[in-house]
């Protein structure tokens, strides 16, 4: 049995860790929290030489997942194992090598999530503020092939579940259709779409999201048909890249999760590498911003022109003009008003993924003045210009 010590080692190398893991956060109980238990008991009897025990465990994760391929590699590695030595996942005589990759792959993502937690007092950085009828975020991390889950509590996001994910065969950075990347980027829930108007690789129930968005489209990136969405009925879970482009989960995973999706307001943000920070730091950032805001609308509401347009950055777009165009028509229509009344409410604000100081702001304005009066659903994106945050793009939600 030395082969299948040396198989954990050489394959996994995560036994001897595991066996010390303070285990799975608390949250709401999943798949992925009953799979990844699973697999840390069966790496660490094998770890320490219970190898009848490895295989009860294996086996009884096949009772409960029956299409868990993993599971059933697994399995054929610890009998195998009885008669030659097992040097690496998926030994087995002619077994398929990309299929074997896959499930690799899988094992050691789902591992690796399971002993490197996230810190319990920090909270992604993208988070920066939820308006109060967004009930929960999603916040992806493709590199660790994770999705979490945070709900809003007074507009603080406090942590739900985590659950493992997959996306794009060919990575992020989505560009074009077809090119079978998963984007970066802050989105939301579009649509729900059930069971029975799905072709079963869908799985359980699938939600599209909106991109690409105004900025994918400014950065001239295209393509469409992205969604968050369980898995077809030939296996349990896929491997970390394995869709076209879209995000998905095991349909155990997403049928927990499908309640806390609101369309339309569900904000779900994918990222190559989640930032993570401490309270003091979320709070720091937020009320910098919040502040940047609330001295726009004072401007704007005061009718100080050209202190209102020195908050728009050199490079901004908006409405199909430029920050020259926009200065020139925000001058002649201030010019004709007596007085200006302007209210923000239901304020969202979300730092971009992979971008040095770019925030998507929405938020229900309400316009008044001496000559028009008005409500919209404002969207505009925040960057740090010479250390000061300016508006880059601004239009209607």
């Amino acid at each position: 049995m030395k082969g299948l010590r040396s198989y954990c080692c050489t394959v996994l190398w995560l036994g001897a860790v595991l066996a010390s893991s303070s285990g799975f956060a608390q949250g709401v109980k999943s798949s992925t929290e009953e799979v990844e238990n699973a697999l840390a008991g069966i790496f660490k009897a094998i770890e320490t030489s219970k190898f009848d025990e490895a295989l009860i465990r294996t086996e009884a994760l096949i009772a409960a997942r029956p299409n868990y391929r993993l599971a059933h590699l697994i399995k054929g590695d610890l009998l195998m194992a009885h008669a030659r030595p097992v040097r690496s996942m998926g030994a087995a005589p002619n077994a398929p090598v990309d299929r074997v990759k896959d499930l690799r792959e899988e094992a050691v993502a789902r591992l690796r999530a399971y002993r490197e937690r996230p810190p319990k007092d920090q909270i992604p950085r993208y988070l920066l503020q939820l308006r109060p009828d967004q009930k929960h975020a999603v916040v992806v991390d493709t590199k660790k092939s994770r999705l979490y889950v945070y709900e809003n509590v007074n507009g603080q996001p406090r942590f739900v579940a985590d659950y493992y994910m997959s996306h794009g065969k060919l990575g992020i950075d989505k560009l074009r259709e077809g090119d079978q990347k998963t984007p970066i980027g802050v989105y939301h829930v579009t649509a729900a779409l059930p069971k029975e108007k799905l072709a079963d690789r869908y799985g359980d129930a699938a939600f599209p999201i909106n991109y690409p968005n105004d900025w994918d489209r400014r950065l001239g990136r295209g393509g469409s048909g992205i969604w968050l969405h369980g898995t077809g009925s030939e296996t349990f879970s896929r491997a970390p890249r394995s869709s076209d482009g879209c995000v998905t989960l095991t349909n155990a995973d997403l049928n927990i999760l499908r309640p806390m999706i609101q369309v339309g307001l569900t904000p779900v943000i994918i990222s190559d590498n989640i930032e993570w920070l401490s309270l003091d730091h979320w709070n720091t950032e937020r009320e910098s911003l919040k502040q940047a805001i609330e001295q726009w609308r004072r401007d704007w509401e005061g009718l100080n022109t050209e202190t209102y347009l020195a908050h728009y950055a050199r490079n901004f777009e908006g409405d199909g003009m430029n920050l020259r165009q926009w200065s020139e028509r925000k001058r002649q229509v201030n010019a004709g008003k007596s007085w200006v009344k302007l209210s923000l409410a239901n304020i969202s604000m979300f730092r971009y993924p992979g971008k040095d100081d770019l925030v998507v702001v929405t938020f229900d304005q309400d316009y008044k003045s001496s000559n028009l009066s008005g409500a919209m659903k404002k969207r505009m994106y925040w960057t740090k210009e010479g250390g000061r945050w300016k508006i880059v793009d601004e239009g209607a939600a």
